[in-house]
Order: structure tokens, then C-alpha cells, then sequence
């Protein structure tokens, strides 16, 4: 009951008493001091003492791969946003406005000499930050999975198949958008640019014309094609834009426990602005441009030869000879 009641009882009381020298490792001048030298002559100077490093680029001056390759990746999608913002300007917005495809024209052939004229500005202005755009964001999945492969024990040669076997880490619902909308983009610049560049050696007489007859030449296929362009192309770029703004809902924390509601409002407002978006552009690209009717003549038949040279789909999409 005693040991109970005293539990320190058994426990024996030393007085303290000094050692008779300082060791050698807590010393003030000693190489291997735990303490600072107490004289400030005898401390290193500044200039000496080795840079912080981390591997993580969390401290100091150095920057991991990651670093670069979002800076890519933000800069490039900026990039060709300023040239999407005017092409839909010119195809969509400016036909919404006049309600007519011939009074539109002169709009956008105002606009394209810029990225046409000189040989290499579309290459610079639109393929370039596209691909860059693409293949920063391939390499920084390909680098986090890597990374987290050295960090998490892939240390033999199994373990470093077994991630590399892998394909992807999870794919968000933006970046599961953006890879769909490159074969769009893909397919877009194929009938638009490509096969009329090789048709008639360049892009003189493509205009929303062109895109008008072929609505109507194919309505069904084109109709498709610009719904899945428009819808996946807007609520790429504006959760892309929210993302880069660091408004998205995943940024948003907790207060006063309403943090779920607030990310909720967040998120429907992000796609409130995406319907909204796809609204305006549609309106005017598939309410006006699409609704234009077929060119006549020969420049009706030079655009028929042109979208029968579409691969695959080109002879079935055209239905024939036009008389």
C-alpha cells in the first residue's frame, strides 16, 4: 500500500554535483562545439558556409523539374487561350452579333492575316504552345510517378516494373478533358487547315462559308463534332483558368464548418460559367454559322472535293457527287 500511495519511495536522491572539465564536444572553440563560438572573430563568415540545398526544392535557390514543367504548362495554355479568345471571337460571337455569315466575313479575314502571313507564326503562336502544352503535362505525370516510385520503396527491379506498368496515376475530370480535345483539335485543323492547304495550296478561300456548307452537307457528323469541340474545349479552359486563378473548390477551406457548402457554390459556379459560355459560343456558331445553308457554284464543288478528302469518313460524310 505504501509503494501505492508513494510511488517515488522506492527512488534513491543524489545531490547534483559539477564534473570537473567540459567535454570536448561542448567546448566554445572547439571544431565539433554544439555551441556557437562565443568570440564573433573566430566564427566563419557568412560567405563560407554552404548554400541550403534540398532535393525537394522546398528551401534555397534550386527548383525541381516539377517547378518547370507547371510554369510550361501554364504559360503555353495561356498562350493559345489569347488565340482561341479570337478565333471564337471571329466564328462565333461576331456572326451572333450581325446574324449574318457574310457580314462576318470581313472580321475574320481582318484577324488572320496575324498567324497567317508570316511562315512561321501559326507554327509559333498555335502548334507550338499546344504541343508544349500537352507534352508538359505527359512529363509531369511521368515524373510524379517516378517520383513517388523512389520515394515509397521501388527499389528492385520488380517494384520499378510494377510502376512503370502503371499506365497513369488518377486522371482528373479537367485532365481527362484536355486528352479527349487534342484528337478534336486534331480533327479540326485536319478539315479546316490540312486538307485545304493541300487541296489548293493554302487557306485563301476558307471562311465561315466553308463551315457553313458543311453543316449542311453533313450535318449530322459536323453537328457532333462541333458540340464535342465547343462543350469539351470550354470546360477545359475555364476550370483551367480557375485552377491557375486558385479559385478552384478544392482550395477553399473549412470555416466555421462550411467548408463542403462553399466548395459546392464554388464548384457549380465554375460550371454555371462553363453552360453559359457554351451557350454564347453555340448560339452564334451553331444558330448562325450552321444554319448559313450551302455555297453554290464552283466554289460549292471546290468545298465538296475538300471534305471528301476527309480520311475514312470523307466519301460517307458528303453522300455523293453534287449535281
Amino acid at each position: 500500500m505504501a509503494d501505492r500511495d508513494n510511488p517515488f519511495e522506492p527512488l534513491q536522491s543524489l545531490d547534483p554535483s559539477p564534473i570537473e572539465e567540459t567535454p570536448i564536444h561542448l567546448e566554445d572553440n572547439s571544431p565539433d562545439s554544439y555551441f556557437p563560438p562565443s568570440n564573433p572573430s573566430t566564427r566563419p563568415p557568412p560567405s563560407q558556409s554552404p548554400p541550403p540545398s534540398s532535393h525537394l526544392g522546398l528551401s534555397g535557390n534550386s527548383h525541381t523539374p516539377i517547378y518547370y514543367l507547371l510554369r510550361l504548362q501554364k504559360f503555353s495554355s495561356l498562350t493559345f487561350l489569347a488565340f482561341a479568345t479570337a478565333h471564337i471571337t471571329n466564328t462565333s460571337l461576331i456572326p451572333l452579333i450581325t446574324q449574318s455569315v457574310p457580314a462576318s466575313e470581313p472580321y475574320l479575314l481582318l484577324t488572320r492575316p496575324y498567324y497567317q502571313s508570316w511562315p512561321i507564326a501559326e507554327p509559333l503562336l498555335i502548334i507550338a504552345p499546344l504541343v508544349i502544352h500537352v507534352a508538359s503535362g505527359v512529363g509531369l505525370r511521368l515524373y510524379r510517378r517516378n517520383l513517388a516510385a523512389e520515394r515509397y520503396g521501388a527499389e528492385t527491379r520488380a517494384e520499378k516494373r510494377k510502376y512503370r506498368s502503371a499506365l497513369w496515376p488518377v486522371l482528373s475530370s479537367q485532365s481527362k478533358l484536355g486528352y479527349v480535345l487534342v484528337p478534336i483539335i486534331a480533327a479540326h485543323t485536319l478539315v479546316n487547315r490540312v486538307i485545304p492547304a493541300r487541296a489548293e495550296g493554302g487557306s485563301s478561300n476558307i471562311n465561315l462559308s466553308y463551315v457553313s456548307h458543311g453543316f449542311a452537307r453533313a450535318p449530322i457528323i459536323s453537328y457532333i463534332g462541333y458540340t464535342a469541340l465547343v462543350g469539351t474545349a470550354v470546360w477545359h479552359f475555364t476550370w483551367g483558368i480557375a485552377k491557375w486563378s486558385g479559385v478552384l473548390p478544392e482550395n477553399i477551406s473549412a470555416q466555421n464548418g462550411n467548408g463542403d457548402a462553399r466548395r459546392a457554390r464554388r464548384r457549380w459556379l465554375i460550371h454555371g460559367i462553363s453552360a453559359l459560355v457554351t451557350a454564347v459560343w453555340m448560339a452564334g456558331g451553331l444558330g448562325v454559322v450552321g444554319r448559313a445553308g450551302e455555297a453554290g457554284g464552283w466554289i460549292g464543288r471546290g468545298y465538296d472535293d475538300m471534305l471528301r478528302g476527309v480520311p475514312v469518313v470523307g466519301n460517307w460524310m458528303m453522300g455523293g457527287v453534287r449535281s
